[in-house]
């Protein structure tokens, strides 16, 4: 792509300096400045490698390590590291060796989505080694950090999203992230981890540093911005590094990791799948493959099962049958729900599908309803429903409210948890109008929701029911609802 833009304007300045002539000249100086032009700009597409120091003796070169659920509850473990080599993992006394996933560079520039002018490559001066862990494997270590390790069956299940420090130009949002009561993640990752839970499920958009702090604004100065390293490192890892440590990590991926914003360090890092050529957003050429992938299935137990859908590049309009997303998307959903048979589904994506954001210049409901672009697929596949049976519940983020919908019309219950510490949103209407409705032929039976920051807990019960808690940032109770199959009932109903 780049080179083929570059040709199309040298060819310009030479059918501008001949004006009609179509005579070729052999040699031509004009010809030899664009084949210079054009192996500059080629090194301008590839990434610049960076050669990593030996760390000194005694020093640790791990900055982060985790543990990430993939497809059929697959176990794999991620270090990103200073080391020019990868790691060895210690699992029960047995080392098994890590391979790279990705080598340091300097990534080609992908501009600022918010506001191109502002915009810088991406430097990722750090080493990403991962392993698939065997089944069997017990008391995993590596550089004297402890692993956590899935459970078959997990109980006690944290669930969040929009974590990010918001520092965003284009909307003139810059949050405090120097301030622990503005950006709130590292307490609500603290708060969460001392819960002990089974399981994490970041429901997406786990960075927002996309342009520098303002000179003189306290709140963000000093704050590394752009898509790097250095962002991603200050947006997730540092802040959540005690929830990290805790348990395994399933991934959700939002709108700000797609290709023209974070999804370069989104297939560095969290993805779970192999990282390939073509599909790491590192070319803007390559984005109609980077900014999809397949929805997969991951057990939770023996009879329920999480779907993990990719819906980081939908807008909000209904779709024509006929457009590229419409039917990519509609492929994946024809293979997603058949996935694990008849268990019963949580659905995972980023995008609320029967939830409502606020917006006052939707008159005179005050509320935006669910995703237009996600329903207009679904429809013409499950009617009014947008689920099959199998989908009892649809959990999401995206929007920065807790919110928990549960209808009389047979819809799946919505719960949203986008709370993990970016900008809050302005607060629902706290009356809704009675014909109120996300999606058309859905009917609310109950809805409650709070824009305080925090997360969720999810608590399997013994009798097969989900005990849901909407939790603030310090770990404090504010409402707690029973999900039962497709209901769910909340008390209190009102919240702060």
């Amino acid at each position: 792509m780049c080179a083929g833009l570059l040709a199309d304007a040298c060819a310009g300045m030479r059918r501008r300096a001949e004006g009609v002539s179509q005579v070729r000249r052999r040699s031509d100086p004009r010809d030899r400045l664009c084949a210079g032009a054009l192996a500059c700009l080629l090194c301008a597409c590839a990434p610049t490698p960076i050669v990593l120091p030996t760390p000194a003796p005694g020093t640790d070169p791990v900055r982060a390590a985790f543990v990430i659920v993939g497809e059929g509850g697959t176990a794999i473990a991620r270090v990103i590291s200073v080391a020019p080599t990868c790691p060895a993992i210690d699992a029960g006394g047995r080392e098994w060796p890590m391979r790279v996933r990705a080598q340091p560079a300097i990534e080609p520039l992908r501009r600022t989505v918010s506001l191109p002018s502002l915009s810088k490559p991406s430097a990722f001066p750090v080493l990403v080694c991962e392993l698939t862990l065997p089944d069997a494997a017990i008391a995993v270590r590596v550089g004297g950090r402890v692993l956590p390790l899935p459970r078959a069956s997990p109980r006690r299940i944290v669930v969040f999203g929009d974590s990010g420090c918001r520092i965003q130009a284009a909307s003139k949002v810059y949050q405090g992230c120097n301030d622990a009561r503005a950006w709130p993640f590292a307490q609500v990752a603290s708060a969460a981890a001392a819960l002990r839970p089974d399981m994490v499920v970041h429901v997406g958009d786990y960075h927002y540093r996309e342009n520098a702090c303002p000179d003189g604004d306290a709140g963000c100065a000093a704050s590394p911005w752009g898509y790097g390293w250095d962002a991603w490192n200050a947006d997730l890892f540092v802040p959540a590094a005690p929830l990290l440590a805790a348990a395994p990590w399933l991934l959700v991926r939002g709108n700000h990791e797609s290709c023209d914003r974070a999804g370069q360090g989104w297939w560095r890092f969290l993805d779970p799948r192999p990282l390939q050529r073509g599909r790491d957003c590192n070319l803007a050429v390559d984005d109609d493959v980077g900014d999809f992938s397949e929805p997969y299935t991951v057990p939770l137990g023996t009879d329920w099962q999480w779907i993990v859908f990719d819906s980081s590049k939908v807008g909000l309009a209904p779709l024509s049958a006929t457009d590229a997303m419409y039917v990519t998307y509609r492929a994946q959903y024809e293979r997603a729900f058949p996935l694990g048979g008849s268990r019963r589904s949580f659905f995972l994506s980023h995008h609320p599908v029967l939830g409502f954001a606020p917006d006052p210049s939707q008159t005179p409901t005050g509320l935006y309803p669910g995703n237009g672009s996600l329903q207009s697929v679904l429809r013409p596949l499950y009617g009014d429903r947008l689920f099959p049976p199998s989908v009892q519940t649809a959990i999401s983020g995206h929007i920065h409210l807790f919110e928990a919908v549960s209808f009389t019309t047979g819809q799946p219950t919505q719960l949203i948890a986008g709370t993990g510490g970016d900008w809050a949103d302005v607060a629902l209407p706290r009356s809704l109008p009675p014909d109120a409705t996300p999606s058309p032929g859905a009917v609310i039976g109950s809805i409650v929701w709070s824009n305080q920051p925090g997360f969720t807990l999810m608590e399997r019960e013994d009798d097969g029911t989900w005990r849901v808690e909407a939790r603030d940032a310090t770990g404090g109770i504010m409402t707690t609802c029973r999900l039962r199959e497709t209901k769910l009932k909340c008390v209190p109903e009102t919240l702060p």
